[in-house]
């Protein structure tokens, strides 16, 4: 039996590609640590864009993790994510 977004993973390979059956948590906040900004996209899309920024959040503040590199680009994605949503609800 699948678990409920095994599909969507399939279309990402390699985020955590040492356990493919990770909890979604963990993709997210890989897929948040190597950022691009089609993968983000599309988690946005499956997970909703609060998911994705509640897991930066997470990263961002845990001490064991350092989101240095990533930040500037992962929080420019979001912006461009949110404001896009924005543009089409308008």
């Amino acid at each position: 039996m699948k678990k409920p977004h095994q599909e969507f993973w399939e279309l990402h390979p390699g985020l955590v590609w040492s356990n493919p059956d990770a909890p979604d948590s963990v993709l997210i906040r890989a897929a948040l640590l190597r950022p691009r900004f089609q993968t983000l996209l599309d988690v946005a899309m499956e997970f909703s864009l609060e998911r994705l920024q509640q897991e930066w959040e997470l990263l961002k503040t845990d001490p064991e993790v350092n989101t240095r590199s990533a930040q500037p680009i992962v929080e420019r994605c979001l912006r461009n994510i949110e404001q896009g949503w924005h543009h089409a609800a308008a």
